[in-house]
C-alpha cells in the first residue's frame, strides 16, 4: 500500500485551535465484516486490532472526568468488539448520547442476534453507511451482496421504529462518492435517497449525511496507483471554503484509537498524527488534562482540505 502522509504533510492549510470538547469518538478496532475501497481506516475481516476491556474502562473514566455528552463509536465495525454492548450500556447509564457507526450488514452477522433490539432498547443513534441507493454502485464499492445485506439491515431497524420521526430512534444514512470527486449537495441527494428507498423497499430514515472521501489509507493508495492523487488534491483545494473552518469536527471532538491514544480526528488517527500536548509524542486518554484541551492547537496536513471543500464534510455530514 502506498503511504500518503509524505504527500500531505507539507501543507498551507490554515492553523486551527480547539473549542469546547463535547464529543468523544472511539475506534473500537479495525475488524470489519466488509472491506471497502474508500475505507480510510483500512478495516477488514482479517484485522486483529480490537480495544480491550481495560481501555474501554478508561473511556468510561474519561467520560466521568470530562462530562462529555456524546460518545461516537466507530471501527471497523464497532459492534464486532466483544465489549461493544458493555460500553454502550454503561454510557447510556450515564445519560450520554451514543452514536453507532454501523455498516448495516453487521446486523445480519452470525453472533449478532438481538443487536438491532439492543440498539433500540438503549436509544442508540445509528449512522449507517449506504454509499448509494443503487445495488450496482454499492456492490462495486463494498463487495457483492453488500447492498442486499444493507437493505435487510435497514428493514430490521425500521421494524423497531428506527427512521420513524415520532419514535425518537434516529437512523441516518451516509453517502460517500464512489470515485475521486466531491459529494453532490446533501439536501437534494437526501430527497433522492428517501424517494428511491421508499418506492423500492418501503424503507425510512431520518437524514442523509454526505462525507468526502479522504486521500489517505486505502482510498489514497488507490488514487496514487491510478495516477489520480494530485488531481484529487487539486479538486479539494480549489473547492476550499473558509467558512467551514468554524464547524470542522476537530474543534469539538477528540478521536481515540483502539489502544487508547488520542488524536484530533479519526483521519489524523489513521495518519498517526497524535494530539499535540507539550512534551509528548503520543498521549493516552487516561493522561489527558481535560481542562487544557480548549485552545489547544490542532495538527493539520493537506488532507484537512477534505473537510472544508464545497459544502464541507465531517462525521456529521455537510457543514453548510
Amino acid at each position: 500500500m502506498h503511504a500518503t502522509l509524505p504527500l500531505l504533510n507539507q501543507s498551507d492549510f490554515p492553523a486551527l485551535r480547539r473549542g469546547v470538547l463535547d464529543t468523544l469518538q472511539v475506534n473500537l478496532g479495525y475488524l470489519c465484516n466488509q472491506q471497502c475501497l474508500h475505507c480510510h481506516v483500512n478495516a477488514g475481516p482479517n484485522r486483529k486490532e480490537l480495544m480491550s476491556r481495560e481501555v474501554i474502562d478508561e473511556v468510561l473514566k474519561f467520560i466521568d472526568r470530562s462530562r462529555i455528552r456524546t460518545l461516537d463509536l466507530t471501527g471497523g465495525a464497532p459492534e464486532l468488539n466483544p465489549g461493544f454492548r458493555y460500553l454502550v450500556a454503561e454510557a447510556r447509564a450515564r445519560d450520554v448520547h451514543v452514536i453507532d457507526r454501523c455498516n448495516l450488514t453487521v446486523l445480519n452477522e452470525a453472533g449478532q442476534a438481538g443487536l438491532a433490539e439492543f440498539l433500540a432498547d438503549h436509544q442508540v443513534e445509528v449512522i449507517a453507511s449506504l454509499p448509494c441507493y443503487l445495488e450496482e454502485n454499492v456492490d462495486g464499492q463494498r463487495g457483492k451482496g453488500v447492498y442486499e445485506g444493507s437493505i435487510e439491515g435497514m428493514r430490521k431497524l425500521n421494524a423497531l421504529g428506527y427512521g420513524v420521526d415520532e419514535t425518537g430512534l434516529i437512523l441516518n444514512l451516509v453517502f460517500n462518492p464512489v470515485g475521486p470527486y466531491l459529494p453532490p449537495p446533501q439536501e437534494q441527494l437526501e430527497l433522492d435517497y428517501k424517494r428511491e428507498l421508499l418506492e423500492r423497499f418501503g424503507l425510512l430514515f431520518n437524514q442523509l449525511l454526505t462525507i468526502t472521501n479522504m486521500p489517505i489509507k486505502r482510498f489514497g493508495s488507490t488514487l496514487i496507483s491510478r495516477g489520480q492523487f494530485q488531481s484529487y488534491m487539486d479538486l479539494l483545494k480549489s473547492a476550499y471554503q473558509a467558512k467551514n473552518l468554524e464547524t470542522v469536527m476537530c474543534r469539538s471532538l477528540v478521536s481515540v484509537d483502539w489502544q487508547g491514544y488520542v488524536y484530533d480526528c479519526d483521519f489524523n488517527q489513521m495518519l498517526d498524527l497524535p494530539l499535540a500536548m507539550a512534551g509528548e509524542n503520543r498521549v493516552h486518554l487516561r493522561d489527558i488534562p481535560v481542562e487544557t484541551l480548549s485552545g489547544n492547537p490542532i495538527i493539520i496536513a493537506d488532507h484537512c482540505y477534505g473537510c472544508t471543500a464545497g459544502q464541507g464534510s465531517s462525521c456529521g455530514g455537510a457543514l453548510n
